[in-house]
């Protein structure tokens, strides 16, 4: 019997585990946003600078501790990365100014960043033959891990306070973080040597210096910094948008089961957005990266287009919204594949880190869009330019990365 060690299917569990834990320190902070402003009365454009130093610093730093991961192997980083979110939540609960909140958001973005980029790098060097897949089931966990915890955490905030969702969370999902972080480690050079030499995949490992030179990388990375801005908003917002549509809590009933439409579309969210990553992993091992993101990203743009028309009614809020999260989803499986397979695993998780920093570019924007919203007076231009960049996204993914890819391949 295997051991677990040197199990990739193993190493893929203890991956997704520690996903799952650090997913509600993005999904979930939309609901702490008003209970802190009804408190404090900051204002909403102030404590969404929380998210946005929490995004930052989680996206910025990971090439630097993927450095560390790709020389000394992913479990002392993720350790330090359990340790860091308990403390970041902890310090959120007693926060009593706008300093403390951010540095408690700052503390948490690195801690998710050691654990978000750990994970992400290691699960293609374990998988060169279904790094879709693989990469898919392991950013589903941070997908659709806070679906876990989003109706326990709103039930926890309700009844307790949000102070108390802070701390109780932080705690808990740290320490299991760090049990998790005990299994990972990375595969031997020659055990996955022989796959390499058969895949349709670059055939030497390239540097981040040769990396930051090439012009794919960096039509990758605007790609990103498109999507990944359009999902950004809608995570910080969905919450803001609801109750500008008046929907926040009007029960909502689907298959069964009645929630506020608020409660009910962050769940179900989750579990969209979840899906999508393995799924559009998969099909893009078979059909191609760029074709899948092709139709993915117009998916994200026609659904923009319906939430923008038709959100204002609960049952459509919850299913719209659900939908552009599915739409959105596959990002954070489809760029950290692409970029392996286009420049080698044997620095994957410095180059992948490297691309994940548009995502910190991305959240600079996040602000911009309540700004935007009150000088508008609603939402309608914040959706139309999601789904501009949508379709330039989507553009780009056929017109240019698919025939630049190619001839790079070949010289490959």
């Amino acid at each position: 019997m295997t051991a677990p060690h040197t199990n990739r299917w193993a190493q893929l569990l203890a991956g997704i585990a520690c996903m799952v834990m650090i997913s509600s320190l993005q999904h979930g902070w939309t609901l702490f946003v008003h209970p802190i402003n009804t408190k404090y009365e900051w204002g909403r454009a102030a404590i969404q600078v929380s998210f946005t130093v929490f995004i930052l610093s989680e996206t910025w730093l990971v090439p630097f501790e993927g450095w560390f991961v790709d020389r000394f192997g992913p479990r002392p980083v993720a350790l330090v990365g359990g340790v860091l979110v308990a403390i970041a939540w902890s310090l959120n609960s007693v926060a009593d100014s706008l300093p403390l909140l951010y540095l408690g958001a700052a503390l948490g973005g690195i801690g998710a960043g050691c654990v978000y980029g750990t994970c992400l790098g290691n699960a293609p060097k374990w998988f060169p033959d279904r790094r879709g897949l693989a990469t898919g089931l392991t950013v589903a966990g941070y997908g659709i891990g806070s679906a876990l915890t989003i109706i326990p955490m709103h039930h926890t905030i309700e009844q307790y306070g949000y102070e108390a969702a802070f701390l109780w969370f932080g705690l808990g999902q740290g320490i299991l973080v760090c049990i998790a972080a005990l299994a990972l480690r990375k595969p031997e050079a020659s055990t996955l040597a022989a796959m390499h030499e058969r895949l349709p995949h670059a055939q030497h490992d390239h540097t981040p210096r040769e990396v930051l030179r090439s012009p794919l990388f960096w039509v990758l990375f605007v790609m990103s910094l498109l999507v990944t801005s359009v999902g950004l908003i809608f995570t910080a917002n969905l919450a803001g948008i609801a109750r500008s549509f008046q929907v926040a809590d009007v029960p909502v009933s689907v298959v069964g089961l009645t929630l506020p439409a608020l409660t009910f579309a962050l769940a179900l969210d989750r579990v969209t957005n979840g899906i999508a990553r393995p799924l559009c992993g998969w099909l893009s091992d078979y059909i191609g990266r760029e074709y899948t993101m092709f139709f993915a990203f117009t998916m994200g743009a026609v659904s923009i287009l319906a939430f923008a028309r038709w959100g204002h009614d609960p049952v459509m809020f919850v299913l719209l919204a659900s939908l552009v999260f599915f739409a959105w989803g596959e990002v954070a499986s489809l760029f950290p594949a692409t970029c392996t397979d286009y420049f080698g695993s044997g620095y994957a998780t410095t180059n992948a880190g490297m691309l994940h920093t548009a995502k910190g570019f991305a959240a600079i924007l996040v602000p911009l869009s309540d700004t935007l919203v009150r000088a508008t007076g609603d939402w309608q231009m914040v959706f139309a330019i999601a789904v501009a960049a949508n379709a330039v996204a989507a553009v780009l993914a056929i017109a240019v990365l698919r025939p630049m890819r190619v001839a790079w391949l070949r010289r490959e």
